[in-house]
């Protein structure tokens, strides 16, 4: 990896370890002068290789627990002495710091000793004294191998660690840190002076790890500085991110391919979630770049100089995507994608389609011609704001936050730079997997956005955004995880938050709400700048058993939701998914009014998956499966068959929708029924378009498309049931 020169900046903003703002006024040229200065620490060990002499009850209390991320996992030692716990960082690396978690079987005595190898210890402290709760030693060191060397134990019991934290970094004056903080050791930067080679073979470790890797703890990003690269096909696994550091796509040109295939799981691509691709520009071998994938996995900010064939080799199942802001100079090819949601960009033509192919704001698109061939088709956006996006210029990290646009089509970036504002990182507070919701919240309250470095964040309290034009901007699917039933985010009732590239994963404790976009009664009109929510994902269980009543609420008027994935899991580790298992009724939920949404896949839940309470509301594209798993009619609903999958409600007199799908697909109980996929009021304000239903290889049955309107989608060959017009 090569680590970009970054120009000395003028202000620097850290919190310190103790939890305080930390400011650091850096002279233009020159030396530094520090009130407080500290290191831009990255967290080293997290994920990494872990062993340890021994655990308790044969391995309940393993030593990888001390370096997931999760502080609701340890690791324990037998009851003697004496006892260790390493971690491998997988290449030498500068220690400055070791943070030590301790649980109340702490040890007495201990010290912190490095290896270079593994097998030849070296003290790097003197022997030191235990504390219950987070200890923290300062370490000065070179290593690949960090060890706590733990000689007397201050219980009965064995020592006991929730988290042990290895961290390295260089002093705050050191002009390789990015202003505001290290970005993390999972963004790897690449430039074009290294040879395509070294390049491939760092994209393919990954690669490797992450193929399959569908509920596992790592996160990366793969990000490329302005140049032109040679002959690379980067393959893209799940929960990596792959992203141009140019001002536009153009800057970063790529002679090869960014492929996402499905040979993991039998040319299967309808479990290819969780990873991204982002502003680069493309000429792919072949002709036609392949981007084989489902849901939560955006394609953004794209120059494709060639075909973009979006579906697996051999052409097997995939459903559902998304393209926004990007350019394909040749065919988008849907071939085997039962649905698709394209906005804002140039095509030079598309190429089959199945059941849901949508176009929003797309110059090059197919006429509309809904059902046959089912093309849905829209001129403008009527108000949008492309993502916010990380770049570099001068050498210095940025985030670019694009302007808000009013019936807009095509690229942003065709005849220049995409117009907006470039807000360096000195403004940004950089959250570090480990972060405690106070840490975060202290950095808002001073006025810092937020950037989260790749990782898993607990929180046991809530983040709240309320200051207007926040941007919150998660890396390489940062995923932030609630403890004790806390709704992690929530944003106050304020112009033009952003707040985008986030997985939010349920804990265990049910959640009220997982992300909430001003309070209950909010009432100001934001027309003029409104809050965003883009490439934000909801999970209901599948990694963890987690549980939240509703997954995403938008309270604030004029809210712009820019494709999300709310999904309660019909599969995952054992243990984390069932119908009493990883609970949840709905997965969006808006009261605002003139509320916008774009590109919405909600899958799975258990009682409305979406509700729409305020008017004047407008959907672009839903994707949803009603959940596989209720056991039997009674169950799932007394005195009605089901919920539908969206529901306008009865009080409201203006609502607007087009290119909606609804499936079902009952394997706990094939019998089971659900009365409609749709359920509006009949008055002439509310108007649904080109809508439909499916039975799935005819698991079940749903009796109507729309109210009572529309007959029952049913039978093996799995053919939709299509309303054009409702009323």
């Amino acid at each position: 990896m090569t680590v970009p020169t970054i120009p000395r900046s003028r202000r620097r903003w850290r919190l310190g370890a103790a939890g305080g703002l930390v400011v650091a006024v850096v002279a233009a040229f020159g030396a530094a002068t520090a009130i407080g200065a500290q290191a831009a620490e990255t967290l080293l060990s997290q994920g990494k290789p872990t062993t340890a002499s021994s655990s308790e009850n044969a391995g309940a209390f393993p030593a990888a627990a001390a370096t997931d991320g999760n502080t609701g996992t340890r690791w324990a030692s037998a009851f003697s002495d004496p006892q260790w716990l390493q971690v491998d960082l997988g290449a030498s690396s500068a220690i400055t710091r070791v943070e030590l978690n301790w649980e109340a079987a702490y040890a007495s005595s201990f010290t912190i000793q490095t290896s270079a190898n593994g097998s030849t210890w070296t003290n790097a402290t003197s022997t030191l004294a235990g504390q219950a709760g987070v200890q923290s030693v300062t370490v000065t060191a070179t290593a690949r191998y960090v060890r706590m060397s733990g000689t007397v134990r201050a219980t009965a019991y064995g020592y006991s660690l929730w988290e042990f934290k290895v961290f390295g970094g260089t002093t705050s004056t050191d002009p390789t840190v990015p202003p505001g903080g290290s970005l993390g050791s999972n963004v790897i930067v690449f430039d074009p002076s290294m040879s395509a080679a070294s390049i491939q073979s760092r994209a393919d470790t990954i690669f490797r790890q992450q193929e399959s890797n569908q509920f596992g703890l790592e996160r990366y990003v793969l990000a490329f500085q302005p140049g032109t690269y040679n002959g690379l096909n980067i393959q893209v696994g799940f929960y990596t991110s792959v992203l141009g550091l140019g001002q536009n796509p153009q800057d970063v040109r790529i002679n090869g391919d960014i492929t996402v295939d499905a040979g993991w799981f039998n040319g299967n691509a309808t479990q290819n979630f969780w990873r991204s691709v982002e502003n680069l520009s493309v000429y792919p071998v072949s002709g036609a770049n392949r981007w084989a994938v489902s849901q939560a996995a955006p394609f953004r900010r794209m120059d494709i100089h060639g075909d973009l064939n979006l579906a697996p080799a051999g052409y097997g199942w995939a459903s559902g995507g998304y393209i926004a802001d990007s350019r394909i100079s040749g065919s988008e090819q849907q071939y085997s994608q039962q649905q698709w949601f394209t906005r804002n960009s140039t095509i030079g033509s598309s190429l089959n389609a199945v059941w849901n192919q949508t176009f929003v704001g797309v110059q090059g698109a197919p006429a509309s011609s809904f059902p046959n061939p089912p093309y849905t088709t829209i001129g403008t956006a009527p108000a949008i704001r492309e993502k916010p996006y990380l770049f570099q210029a001068g050498g210095a990290y940025q985030v670019f936050v694009p302007n808000l646009q009013t019936n807009a089509s095509g690229v942003t970036w065709a005849n220049g730079n995409t117009p907006g504002t470039a807000l360096p990182l000195t403004q940004f507070y950089v959250a570090k997997p480990g972060d405690s919701a106070a840490t975060i919240n202290q950095a808002l309250a001073q006025g810092l956005n937020l950037l989260f470095q790749p990782g898993i964040y607990h929180v046991n309290q809530t983040i709240n955004v309320t200051r207007a034009n926040t941007v919150v901007l998660g890396l390489g699917y940062a995923t932030i995880i609630p403890d004790g039933g806390v709704t992690p985010m929530q944003v106050a009732d304020v112009d033009g938050v952003k707040i985008a590239g986030l997985l939010f994963d349920a804990g265990t404790t049910n959640s009220a709400n997982l992300l909430v976009v001003g309070p209950s009664g909010s009432s100001a009109n934001h027309a003029a700048n409104p809050a965003t929510v883009q490439d934000v994902f909801f999970r209901i269980g599948g990694s963890i058993a987690g549980k939240a009543t509703n997954s995403l609420l938008i309270n604030s008027n004029n809210t712009i939701i820019d494709h999300i994935w709310a999904w309660r899991a019909d599969h995952g580790n054992a243990g984390t998914y069932g119908w009493t298992i990883n609970t949840a009724d709905s997965g969006l939920i808006v009261n605002g009014q003139n509320v916008i949404g774009y590109g919405l896949f909600v899958e799975h839940y258990q009682k409305y998956e979406v509700v729409w309470n305020g008017n004047g509301g407008r959907t672009y594209f839903l994707q949803n499966e009603q959940p596989y798993d209720p056991p039997n009619n009674a169950t799932w609903r007394s005195g009605a068959n089901g919920y539908a999958a969206y529901k306008v409600a009865d009080s409201v007199t203006s609502h607007e929708a087009w290119a909606m799908g609804s499936y079902c697909y009952f394997n706990v109980n094939p019998q089971v029924h659900s009365d409609r996929g749709f359920e509006v009021p009949v008055t002439g304000g509310v108007k649904l378009h080109n809508i439909f239903t499916v039975s799935l290889g005819g698991q079940g049955v749903i009796d109507h498309v729309v109210n009572n309107t529309g007959g029952p989608a049913q039978g093996t060959d799995t053919v939709p049931v299509t309303v054009v017009n409702f009323p």
